[in-house]
């Protein structure tokens, strides 16, 4: 029967595109949107003001509607780099209150197997920065994954050639966590990473 309501069923297939949704959740969704008239105009109204207003910063790459966005043209220490994957990475370290730093976003990761290589990424752009001087740091904060490993080790590499100080975030043990419970790869870098008390 969805097949003969095509717009029903577009609307379906275009949920089920979202990250984490299925054919049930997508479905779902899809007729709780029609009970509320209102709603799904609100969500259409929403999707297109998203699509006309959110673009990546010009100097750190971040998602935002205004350029430069508030953290490139805030008060912030500009002589500190943080490095990360995408926007969400980014907005996770903002609600921490702890960096108080520019951030560089290389929206994507190394991945030799699906094809990324360093020149996908925003890699260059941040050379330029750097180069531009004034950055004393770059903290690197890719993911703890193969990829985010890979893109670490390169940038480092690419990084000390300018004479810059560059970090990683720390690793280990969760604050909270029994090490009964933690895997073993946290734990060696837990122990790897050890600092004297």
């Amino acid at each position: 029967m969805l097949t003969k309501i095509s717009s029903l069923a577009r609307l379906v297939g275009e949920l089920k595109k979202l990250p984490g949704v299925g054919e049930r959740t997508a479905l779902r969704l899809a007729f709780h949107l029609l009970k509320s008239p209102q709603g799904l105009t609100a969500l259409a109204e929403a999707l297109l003001d998203v699509r006309g207003r959110v673009r990546p910063c010009s100097t750190c790459f971040a998602i935002t509607e205004d350029d430069p966005c508030s953290i490139c043209s805030g008060h912030r220490d500009s002589g500190t780099i943080c490095v990360v994957e995408n926007s969400q990475d980014l907005m996770a370290l903002e609600r921490s209150n702890a960096y108080h730093g520019v951030y560089h976003v290389l929206e994507g990761a190394i991945s030799p197997l699906a094809g990324v290589g360093p020149s996908d990424l925003r890699i260059a752009e941040l050379l330029e920065r750097v180069a531009g001087g004034g950055v004393n740091e770059v903290v690197i904060a890719t993911n703890f994954t193969v990829e985010g490993e890979a893109t670490a080790l390169y940038l480092t590499k690419a990084l000390k050639a300018h004479g810059v100080k560059v970090t990683r975030l720390a690793h280990g043990i969760p604050l909270g966590s029994d090490i009964e419970f933690v895997d073993a790869a946290t734990v060696q870098w837990a122990l790897q990473g050890r600092n004297e008390l």
